[in-house]
């Protein structure tokens, strides 16, 4: 039985090799979501809840999109310090200001996966589920913050930072899947795929 397309519904780069990694033939389709009016209409939702619904809510606008059958994996990442959600900064400046946020913090990285099969636009089935790690940044000051942001990593992810480069000199210890700190987390996207019934092994 032949396998349907896999289309991711993101054009992270991140996210593109961390799938490739896995041997896995894909498209890439990215979702055309409205994030900020679709979490305006959200209402009040703890940060497991925010990751489900956006990831679903992305592989849902690419498979509604989708002609032909295909397995379409959404994902959403957020950075939570305290109960606050931190976001992409909007310029170097609002980079500064999370990272001494997130400096001698214990922060948490949720990141939501939804898998929706899909023929011609009907959804056929859907699952969606998410991962968290606990993030420890050690204390730094703010010349030590705007060195790392001069380095260009900060401005498009979540809480300024990404992990798999120069933040790792801020960061002494995850507890968690650390690719879903990069922004997919390999192991519950494995679990996922044997239960949609595409085992990798």
């Amino acid at each position: 039985m032949t396998k349907p397309r896999f289309i991711l519904a993101s054009a992270s780069p991140r996210r593109k090799d961390l799938l490739g990694s896995l041997g896995i033939e894909f498209e890439i389709m990215p979702s055309e979501l409205d994030e900020d009016s679709f979490i305006a209409n959200l209402g009040p939702t703890t940060p497991g809840e925010l990751v489900n619904a956006l990831s679903h809510a992305k592989a849902l606008n690419v498979a509604h999109r989708l002609t032909g059958n295909g397995l379409v994996l959404g994902a959403d990442t957020i950075v939570v310090l305290s109960g606050d959600v931190l976001g992409k900064p909007d310029n170097p400046e609002h980079a500064v200001e999370i990272l001494m946020r997130l400096s001698g913090q214990t922060h948490q990285v949720f990141t939501g996966l939804t898998l929706i099969k899909a023929t011609d636009g009907i959804v056929d089935s859907a699952r969606t589920a998410f991962s968290v790690t606990d993030v420890d940044f050690a204390p730094f000051d703010e010349p030590r913050a705007r060195a790392y942001v001069q380095t260009g990593e900060s401005l498009d992810k979540a809480g300024a930072y990404g992990i798999q480069a120069m933040a790792t000199l801020f960061i002494p210890r995850i507890r968690g899947d650390y690719f879903n700190v990069v922004g997919l987390p390999l192991y519950l996207l494995g679990q996922m795929l044997e239960e949609a019934g595409w085992p990798l092994l």
